[in-house]
């Protein structure tokens, strides 16, 4: 275990991260937000500005939160349809069979994000980004480069690969 934590101290965040990340903008919706994450596999994301500066992190657990805490009233008469023989619209187009209206949420990822950016550069020692993640609480990092722009990202699950790949690595040998 020594030689292991020996070559875990040479380590810096650019042997940990994840390159070139991909990010959502500010602002999306909370509908693209979802369709990112799930499609993605993803628990968060860093928000980038125009620039590809990271201005937050986005997770589920954001989402969530905002749903849980939206309040919507059902109106009385719904706005969207006049009630007839069959349903219509203001301008008086007959709605089929089986039609449904979606009330759509307009909230952007800007509205619902984290506005913290926890970051390191790529020379960070991992020891450090372990530690600030630890101290932090926080499941990521931002690896940023210069000017500011986000070059990485390191998840806790990024860390565990990289340690399973060593230690199977010194098994193996």
């Amino acid at each position: 275990m020594k030689k292991f934590t020996k070559t875990l101290r040479t380590l810096t965040a650019a042997d940990l991260m994840s390159p070139d990340p991909v990010s959502i903008a500010a602002d999306a919706t909370i509908r693209e937000a979802v369709a990112f994450l799930t499609d993605k596999g993803f628990s968060g994301a860093p928000v980038i500005d125009s620039a590809g500066r990271p201005i937050g992190v986005v997770s589920r657990a954001d989402i969530i939160v905002h749903d849980r805490e939206k309040v919507e009233y059902v109106p009385a008469v719904p706005d969207y349809y006049h009630d007839t023989d069959s349903p219509t619209t203001r301008a008086g187009e007959v709605l089929g069979e089986g039609f449904q209206v979606e009330k759509v949420d307009r909230t952007r990822v800007r509205d619902i994000m984290t506005p913290a950016v926890f970051s390191v550069t790529p020379e960070t020692p991992a020891e450090e980004v372990m530690e600030q993640m630890a101290g932090l609480k926080v499941h990521r990092l931002f690896v940023i480069g210069d000017e500011g722009v986000l070059v990485g990202v390191i998840s806790a699950l990024d860390i565990v690969r990289h340690l399973a790949t060593k230690k199977s690595k010194q098994l193996v040998r």
